[in-house]
């Protein structure tokens, strides 16, 4: 069964309403700067009004693994997804705390592809490369960078994912699971449409079905 991560949440009616829909992941942002960035007491009230299903996976880029820890333990994250220069020995401490890893790689070619191989206890999470942006653009790559890949280990596949093409996206790669953020936010900033958060997730499961 393919796994449905939203990410970007920041209000409680947003999160509520994926799970009742069927997300099995809800992706909180502690990225300092960007649009969707929630601060810590914001996102453990957020988090401890939530039933008691689905994923809690905080973001983070480029943050030590202390600060990473300290934040997952107060805001009861299930799993940490980092999303920048983190390397692999970072990546080690977070587990060997009992954390899951989630490493995402925004993907530029080939090389990008064979990173992954230096995280092999991370799940890993392939978005698409935009200059000077960490992710959440809207823009796909090329997924059949992904295929082999996902056929060997557990991919998240992201990147300019929405309801027109995810089913596609998943046809093509056979990922482990989809992730989403931009593709299901309509006109008011750092919010998801409840309509297109339902179309995408009824379009994945169908699509892997």
């Amino acid at each position: 069964m393919i796994r449905v991560k939203i990410c970007g949440v920041t209000t409680l009616e947003d999160s509520r309403h994926a799970l009742e829909r069927g997300a099995d992941a809800l992706g909180l942002n502690f990225v300092p700067g960007t649009p969707r960035c929630l601060d810590v007491e914001a996102a453990a009230a957020l988090a401890s009004n939530l039933p008691p299903f689905g994923v809690r996976v905080g973001v983070f880029v480029n943050e030590s693994a202390e600060r990473v820890e300290s934040i997952a333990r107060q805001v009861g994250l299930d799993a940490v997804q980092l999303h920048g220069e983190e390397t692999p020995e970072t990546c080690r401490v977070l587990l060997d705390k009992g954390l899951r890893v989630i490493r995402g790689l925004r993907v530029r070619g080939a090389e990008t592809i064979a990173e992954a191989a230096r995280f092999p206890d991370c799940t890993i999470l392939l978005d698409a490369y935009a200059k000077g942006e960490l992710g959440g653009t809207g823009k796909t790559f090329d997924w059949s960078l992904a295929r082999e890949l996902a056929s060997q280990r557990d991919v998240i596949l992201s990147g300019g994912l929405n309801p027109d093409n995810v089913a596609e996206a998943i046809r093509q790669v056979g990922p482990f699971g989809v992730d989403v953020s931009s593709g299901v936010e309509g006109d008011v900033p750092a919010r998801k449409e409840a309509s297109l958060v339902e179309a995408f997730i009824l379009n994945a499961r169908n699509a892997a079905a």
